[in-house]
């Protein structure tokens, strides 16, 4: 018996014993369908030589199959490359790609409240990726109570209202200062920013509960907060205010490695050796690190795999259109800067 030629995804479901979607899904390798039903389904659109014709079912779903990568513009850009930012951007670039989506990186105006629904009403967007600590934790609030469909990098919303990823900022900075206090130091300096960013606030927890615990106290004037968009020029400054209150500080934990590098250079230039007479803990572990003098101790964070969550976090949403958090773990990397 000759078996007719399949050339739509309804012709492909119907030889398979499913609904249109699951094949769209399976074809699209999306992680909702289980990995036997996507071989079933890519073994029979083989043998049919079947190739979807992805512009018309774009047009068909009103989707575009495009994520936007959102950058909140301040009006004053950023002086310093973010690293850590662009790992993440590449993790998403792969976790899209292997979705059937592709990336648009789009930065908006700090004062434009319109962004996000001229994108989904244009259809040059299905849905939008954010970093907690570019934007004001209000737009998030906004944007999720009118349902946009958005995963954040950052702590989950208290409302539910869009998904997330996050890292599990208050263990990073209790781990990092336990390293530190285990190691001897007592004179512990917390370098953190922006002041609004509430995973900076849960690190600042960590880094108090790793003291009480301890039995030493934490000495407030030690703890300051510099400008993130131009980190190596804020460290300085930080470094400068940290000496002058006390000359004796033996430890800085910097909130990224951005920070942290910048206060190494501070530090050098006011006669501190690294880590002979202060250590330097960073946050990320962007992969420049590894290559600084000395090499940077760190609390890790996936940029890769971040991303790639982050990625498959917004499709989920977009197909299902459930939100969900997902969080990944914080892990101390020790090299030679403490």
């Amino acid at each position: 018996m000759t078996v007719s030629k399949a050339h739509t995804i309804a012709d492909i479901a119907r030889i398979a014993g499913v609904d249109k979607s699951t094949v769209s899904r399976a074809l699209n390798d999306s992680p909702l369908i289980a990995a036997a039903t996507k071989e079933r389904i890519r073994a029979i659109a083989a043998q049919h030589d079947f190739q979807m014709n992805v512009p018309a079912q774009r047009l068909s779903r009103r989707q575009s199959n495009v994520a936007g990568l959102v950058s909140v513009d301040w009006g004053k850009g950023l002086k310093t490359l973010d690293m850590f930012m662009l790992e993440i951007m590449g993790g998403v670039s792969l976790g899209l790609s292997q979705q059937g989506y592709e990336l648009l990186v789009l930065q908006v105006k700090v004062d434009d409240d319109s962004w996000a629904r001229r994108y989904l009403e244009s259809g040059r967007a299905d849905g939008f990726i954010m970093l907690s600590a570019s934007c004001r934790p209000e737009l998030l609030t906004e944007l999720g109570a009118e349902r946009v469909p958005l995963v954040v990098w950052g702590p989950p919303a208290q409302n539910g209202d869009y998904s997330s990823v996050s890292g599990e900022s208050f263990e990073g900075g209790r781990i990092a200062t336990e390293h530190l206090l285990a190691t001897g130091r007592r004179r512990i300096a917390f370098l953190g920013g922006p002041t609004w960013a509430s995973e900076v606030e849960d690190r600042r927890l960590g880094f108090e509960a790793a003291h009480a615990a301890a039995g030493v106290e934490a000495n407030p004037a030690l703890t300051v907060y510099a400008d993130w968009k131009e980190p190596e020029a804020a460290a300085v400054v930080a470094i400068d205010t940290l000496l002058e209150r006390d000359p004796g500080l033996d430890a800085v934990f910097a909130n990224s490695d951005l920070f942290a590098l910048g206060a190494i250079g501070a530090l050098r230039a006011h006669g501190r050796r690294v880590p002979e007479d202060v250590a330097v803990v960073g946050y990320d572990d962007i992969a420049l690190a590894a290559y600084a003098s000395p090499p940077l101790t760190t609390i890790r964070q996936d940029g890769l795999l971040v991303g790639t969550l982050l990625a498959r976090t917004l499709v989920q949403r977009l197909e299902t259109g459930t939100d969900s958090n997902v969080t990944i773990p914080a892990e101390l990397v020790v090299r030679e800067s403490a």
